[in-house]
């Protein structure tokens, strides 16, 4: 991958369509611009300009262009779009054409946003944000996603970095009066009162799992003995037949996920297999797996058939009882809902109360980590701030304290993309689509 390449590629969807965008980014960018439509328009203005093959002259389409010289652009180089109709031969003869100018290449997948980031357009944790906004499935999802893509996070982030620097700035001067005799008092309660605040906020970042798991989904798991109601139930909440149903017992025997929007929450529905004794090998695997996901489960909803016991359900973290097929009998006791997925019955009632779960386990609050790479930077940020504390706090040798400052900044760091990102954009720029 060439940095001065000129790139290009679609941004708009794939098969046939009103419209299709085509993005061009890098030096070469006002030429072909030239080459393809002539007279370049003022910049971001659009313009409609008749596209031609540049060896032939022929025309391609009549595309509204425009023209946006960088920095002030979106991967911070000089940058045109070309609006062409969307039929599928309309954009392959186009994206022909560039193909066929030196210098000018397709793009590879996330390759304009790893420029926007090199360029210092956007930082690591907003562009995890845009690809958490092009993921978004649910209302919730979308504006955390927005949030964290204007900077909640690496705001934060620069913010404590910034304070955590300042401290060891100080510590570092300190190092300066040890040589000289006493470090003034003054000056160590000025590092240790910033580092205690710093060490609050980060502490109370960690805190609060809700952007983690709304950016996942809230998951409840299904389950109960056999021919319980497992698979008509999560039929009837997906709206559509995604699980076989079947009067024959240990029908499901492996795990099925459903996402759904909830109250523009995200759920995962997960059917598992129904929990009892069994001497066929792949059940007895479909038991241990749904055993794993009911105790990894946010919520649990087990399922009483008529007939069937109250008692045995696994280990969870949050358990509702839930008596099916309730069109049929509902004598079961010590049931929190009566539903029957096959008429209707109670089912509104179950998804009001599964909004309810979720709303509260996820919330929409101050919660400002949401991927697992964020929490583990600041849990090494938090670990050093606290022993940099302690060891001012004892008098310890400062050469110390100062190390473990500036390990807890270089971890903030990480989350902007200051310091080790190579692997994080590897990881991260292969899963966008090839026009971002």
């Amino acid at each position: 991958m060439r940095s001065d390449d000129t790139i290009f590629a679609t941004a708009s969807g794939h098969g046939r369509a009103a419209v299709c965008i085509i993005r061009i980014s890098g030096p070469q960018s006002l030429t072909i611009l030239e080459t393809l439509g002539g007279r370049v328009p003022e910049p971001r203005h659009a313009a409609v300009r008749i596209l031609r093959e540049p060896a032939s002259g022929e025309s391609l389409d009549q595309a509204l262009v425009l023209w946006m010289p960088g920095p002030r652009s979106f991967t911070g180089e000089d940058q045109a779009e070309l609006h062409i109709h969307g039929g599928l031969a309309t954009r392959a003869a186009v994206l022909k054409a560039l193909g066929a100018i030196a210098g000018c290449r397709p793009a590879e997948a996330g390759e304009f946003t790893r420029r926007a980031f090199l360029n210092g357009r956007m930082d690591l944790s907003q562009v995890e944000g845009l690809a958490d906004v092009i993921d978004a499935e649910t209302e919730a999802q979308r504006r955390q996603a927005m949030l964290q893509l204007e900077g909640r996070l690496g705001n934060a982030a620069e913010r404590w970095r910034e304070g955590i620097l300042q401290a060891l700035a100080l510590l570092e001067a300190s190092l300066d009066f040890s040589d000289e005799g006493d470090v003034p008092e003054d000056l160590e309660v000025d590092i240790l009162s910033r580092l205690d605040h710093l060490h609050a906020e980060i502490e109370q970042a960690l805190s609060n799992r809700g952007g983690e798991r709304l950016r996942e989904g809230f998951t409840v798991v299904l389950a109960g003995p056999p021919n319980a109601g497992k698979s008509t139930l999560l039929n009837a909440l997906a709206r559509r037949d995604v699980a076989i149903v079947s009067p024959i017992a240990g029908t499901t025997r492996d795990v099925i996920e459903v996402h759904c929007d909830l109250g523009g929450l995200p759920v995962v529905i997960v059917d598992t297999a129904g929990l009892r004794e069994s001497r066929d090998v792949i059940e007895q695997e479909g038991v241990s797996r749904a055993r794993t996901r009911a105790q990894n489960a946010d919520l649990v909803l087990w399922l009483i058939p008529p007939g069937g016991a109250e008692t045995g359900a696994p280990p969870a973290r949050r358990l509702l009882k839930v008596g099916t097929k309730a069109d049929l009998d509902r004598s079961r006791h010590d049931c929190d809902l009566f539903i029957s997925a096959s008429t209707g019955e109670g089912l509104p009632e179950l998804i009001a109360a599964l909004e309810h779960e979720a709303e509260t386990a996820l919330g929409e609050g101050d919660a400002i980590l949401t991927r697992e790479r964020h929490r583990k930077a600041l849990e090494r940020a938090h670990r050093s701030l606290t022993a940099g504390r302690e060891l001012l706090a004892a008098r310890g040798p400062l050469e110390l304290a100062a190390e473990e400052v500036r390990l807890a900044a270089r971890a903030v760091g990480e989350i902007t993309g200051r310091v080790d990102v190579e692997d994080v954009l590897d990881r991260l720029f292969s899963s966008f689509c090839i026009g971002k």
